[in-house]
């Protein structure tokens, strides 16, 4: 019988994580281990107002970067002092999950995050209080998979992290066992 591929990452949380936030946690069943549910990407893009090309090559390269077709997210009213009409095109977003979501978290922490210039970790401070986290990125080049030659305009994007963990510290402890590299706290 032929094997089927698993990513690294959901290979290490089934076969390390989960024992290891089992026992720090004092969890009495395997089921009540945080697990990382869907990684939402979202690109907000006000200048699409006035020109429609911005929002093709945000698809584009959204899709290059999470390897699963983007969509365009529309405005639900009109703003006048924004130029905004009702139903135009204003931004991208992707939801990943399954071997898509692992895949692109470890090209994530392997790859993108390190060519961050002046890179020193990732701020903890992006927790909501219910174990889910976001990171906003300020450079969509920072991803090996875009060309920066047919880059037209940087963009930046947050990045959710929707977990099942019922606490942040839970949620810290899930991401930091992944491998995010948070800041440490000099106190």
């Amino acid at each position: 019988m032929a094997t089927t591929y698993q990513p690294r990452l959901k290979t290490k949380f089934s076969k390390e994580i989960k024992n290891s936030l089992k026992e720090k946690f004092k969890y009495s069943s395997v089921m009540q281990v945080p697990e990382l549910k869907k990684i939402c990407l979202n690109q907000g893009l006000g200048d699409a107002v006035a020109d429609k090309k911005i929002i093709e090559n945000a698809i584009k390269e959204m899709t290059t970067i999470s390897g699963q077709k983007a969509v365009a997210t529309y405005s639900t009213k009109d703003i006048s002092n924004f130029k905004l009409r009702k139903g135009v095109a204003i931004g991208v977003r992707v939801t990943l999950r399954g071997n898509h979501m692992y895949e692109f978290l470890d090209r994530l922490i392997s790859s993108a995050l390190p060519r961050i210039r002046d890179f020193k970790g990732i701020n903890d401070k992006g927790f909501d209080g219910h174990g889910n986290y976001t990171l906003g990125i300020t450079e969509q080049i920072i991803f090996p998979e875009i060309d920066i030659d047919k880059i037209s305009k940087i963009n930046g994007m947050d990045i959710t992290f929707v977990t099942t963990a019922k606490t942040d510290n839970e949620a810290h402890t899930l991401l930091t066992e992944f491998g995010f590299p948070f800041k440490k706290n000099a106190k």
